[in-house]
């Protein structure tokens, strides 16, 4: 423990935000610098736990109270050592993480968690700052080939491990650049592009192979792969969640992950795409409440909406932990992002029936206030309020509803692999799919979840691998013992 007093004497703080007027008018990165007096008073507050259940919030397992410790020491070289065994990209994580470690931070009980996810970026940019973060390319190569299919954190995760195992690894990417959705869903003012590419340039270095523009099954035959000693399938879960109700049809309703590429493409290429959606000028609903739909008015706002309205289906949560959600797991309560701070009308309980329409376009949509009751089979059971019914103007309508699984044809034709009643890929313990030497890994084996998780699933799998074609392996296994809490 670096101060056994430091949660007493000091609050939880984090970095200053621009201001919003600043923010609106680009898409970089909100946060101002924090200046390590203030990372230093924020470790002290880590009470090094005899029991430190943030290691079992933590799907990857991360060494907390080691790093914390290390950086109020000011030891920051063997901070980044401690923190790069059980993540390869915390520079990711740091930024889009939602902190599962900090709701199950021993401090959270009574008091405000210990800001682990920003202690995190500050290690690593400290790290990338001072030239400490380089290729580490194996000293020897066992002589076989892994196929990565895609590039998402899962795929960059399990293709790092594989290759510091000595295998040679060859990532392919459908789209016309690296990173999947840290690429091309994630705004820049979350992630800019500049942070994804730096690690990019140093895999690169470390030998890993990368092919861009190439859809497997398509452009690569299936039986391409087979050349291949072992294949990892790690092509995310990026079927949208639809809303078939009368009006779908109309011109102005689109997916969010359409509209957020649009934007991310323009902002790379500095053109934007023609046919793409934009807010500018018009009244905007986003229908759902989660980190997509957040993005979403994000970026609304800083393309000039005339107004930005957010519908949600499931009730307001309170701000407080719920009875039904105990410390140390993960609670359903009200976060406010940064963008809902930017200009937003939120609505709960709201349920759509319908969109309206003239000459083919969308003018708006009609809601009714719902209640939820439990079901019988855990679906809850929807109750519209009478007299609640609602209309709504709408320019532009952005479903974030979520994805129900991997895009998962043709591959799973072509190399007859087994789905599950998800439409996931389907997995024995070892990650591997039911076709022998092929393994998935991230959201397209566990479903839509959160990065964090994706990077956890590509390390795993690629101890898996390193296991199917040595027999044995040399790659860490998950950073904690058996302690990790219910996802």
């Amino acid at each position: 423990m670096g101060k056994p007093t430091g949660f007493k004497e000091h609050q939880r703080e984090l970095p200053a935000k621009r201001a919003i007027a600043d923010r609106l008018a680009d898409y970089k990165e909100i946060y101002l610098p924090f200046s390590k007096d203030k990372v230093n008073q924020q470790t002290a507050r880590c009470m090094d736990c005899g029991v430190p259940t943030c290691h079992a919030g933590c799907p990857l397992g991360n060494l907390i109270p080691d790093w914390n410790d290390l950086v109020y020491r000011g030891q920051w070289q063997e901070a980044i050592h401690r923190l790069h065994q059980t993540n390869n990209f915390p520079e990711f994580t740091g930024r889009l993480c939602p902190a599962p470690c900090e709701e199950a931070c021993v401090l959270a009980i009574n008091e405000p968690a210990v800001t682990i996810e920003q202690i995190e970026k500050e290690i690593i940019e400290e790290a990338f700052k001072k030239g400490w973060v380089r290729p580490e390319p194996p000293l020897k190569r066992t002589g076989k080939a892994v196929a990565v299919v895609g590039s998402g954190p899962a795929g960059l995760a399990c293709a790092q491990q594989l290759n510091r195992a000595g295998h040679t690894v060859t990532v392919m990417e459908r789209a016309e650049a690296l990173g999947g959705l840290l690429r091309l869903g994630i705004p820049d003012f979350k992630l800019e592009k500049t942070i994804l590419d730096r690690r990019l340039h140093i895999m690169a270095a470390e030998g890993i192979r990368f092919q861009t523009g190439v859809t497997v099954g398509r452009d690569v035959p299936a039986k391409v792969l087979a050349s291949f000693d072992a294949v990892v399938l790690c092509i995310g879960s990026t079927t949208p969640r639809d809303l078939p109700v009368p009006g779908r049809e109309l011109a102005g309703i689109h997916f969010a992950m359409d509209f957020l590429t649009a934007q991310n493409r323009q902002i790379a290429t500095g053109n934007a795409e023609p046919s793409s959606p934009t807010a500018t000028g018009k009244q905007v609903v986003v229908i759902g409440g989660g980190d997509t739909g957040s993005d979403c008015i994000g970026t609304s706002n800083r393309q000039g909406a005339q107004s930005v309205v957010n519908l949600e289906l499931l009730p307001q949560p309170g701000p407080a932990r719920p009875d039904h959600h105990p410390w140390p797991y993960w609670p359903t309560r009200l976060r406010t992002s940064s963008s809902h701070e930017e200009g937003c009308e939120r609505h709960w309980s709201v349920m759509t029936k319908k969109f309206t329409g003239r000459n083919g376009r969308l003018t708006g949509l009609v809601t009714v206030d719902i209640v939820l009751h439990p079901g019988n089979a855990g679906a809850p059971r929807i109750e519209e309020i009478p007299g609640s019914q609602r209309r709504w103007p709408a320019d532009l309508v952005l479903l974030a509803l979520g994805f129900t699984g991997p895009e998962s044809k043709p591959l799973a034709d072509r190399l007859e692999l087994k789905l599950d009643d998800r439409g996931n890929f389907k997995t024995n313990n070892d990650y591997m799919t039911s076709r022998r030497g092929v393994f998935a890994a991230g959201d397209a084996r566990r479903g839509q979840s959160l990065i964090v998780w994706a990077i956890a699933e590509g390390r795993e799998a690629a101890r898996a691998v390193d296991i199917y074609l040595m027999g044995r392996t040399d790659l860490p296994a998950k950073g904690c013992c058996d302690l990790t809490l219910p996802s």
